[in-house]
């Protein structure tokens, strides 16, 4: 879309978003100020071995050794190597393949995982380390490997000055002691391109029903996911709310 120009032709002075969510009660409203959601990149790794039978590995060379210590190598990258205290960030493999007989070394392994951050000077410093803990790994037990990463989605950055003019328009539809600031989320959300082009403000809606214990819901995306429904009302009148008092305000001045 933003591609296409929607964000041109006309150009919007400010954009709002919600996302409706199991992690607070319904008819809550949670915000926060700056970077509030990850940068999401998709990481993608080919280990590239020697196929040979199982009962003489030292013939060949094999990726799956190789793989799960590529695996662990990775997340000393987060609890080692960065500086945690700045951003966190998060180095995740979501899924390993290779192989197909329990007694037989295969040529190659693949992995597919998810890396998360804040910032983009620490995003880059991530992928370079990612890239060179694997590469040396590899290159230690004779195989290759092909490390590619995708940037499909950017941090969400809620602009400060806005996020605190329309306050006031949360605790009053919501009421104040439903507002809640909330902490930053490894989530991402693809709201962050349109924040690029225009000062953005992204709430989360609250969905569990009220007393449910939030510690033991289902997070979303899950198939046991339940969302209290009368909470849509209050996520509609908030953003109907926040584009009439932030046009109305504009007008005043």
């Amino acid at each position: 879309m933003v591609k296409q120009g929607v964000m041109e032709n006309p150009r919007p002075d400010v954009v709002f978003g919600l996302h409706i969510g199991s992690m607070h009660e319904a008819g809550t409203i949670a915000y926060r100020p700056g970077p509030v959601m990850a940068a999401a990149d998709i990481l993608r790794i080919t280990v590239q071995g020697r196929q040979t039978h199982g009962s003489a590995p030292w013939t060949g060379v094999d990726p799956i050794v190789v793989a799960a210590q590529i695996v662990i190598g990775l997340q000393t990258i987060v609890s080692r190597q960065i500086n945690v205290t700045q951003e966190p960030a998060v180095v995740s493999i979501g899924g390993i393949d290779g192989g197909n007989r329990f007694n037989i070394i295969p040529d190659k392994v693949e992995m597919v995982g998810t890396i998360r951050t804040f910032d983009e000077a620490m995003r880059d410093d991530i992928h370079r380390r990612v890239k060179t803990t694997a590469e040396h790994i590899a290159a230690a037990s004779g195989a290759q490997v092909t490390v590619a990463i995708e940037k499909p989605y950017a941090v969400t950055v809620n602009d400060p000055d806005l996020t605190e003019r329309m306050l006031p328009t949360l605790k009053r539809v919501a009421g104040a002691d439903n507002v809640r600031l909330r902490g930053k989320t490894t989530g991402a959300e693809d709201f962050s391109f349109f924040a690029q082009k225009a000062p953005g403000l992204f709430i989360f809606l609250g969905g569990s029903p009220k007393g449910t214990d939030l510690t033991k819901v289902a997070y979303n995306h899950s198939p046991r996911f339940y969302v209290d429904e009368s909470a849509l009302k209050r996520g509609m009148r908030s953003l109907v709310h926040l584009t009439v008092d932030y046009m109305e305000s504009t007008q005043a001045r």
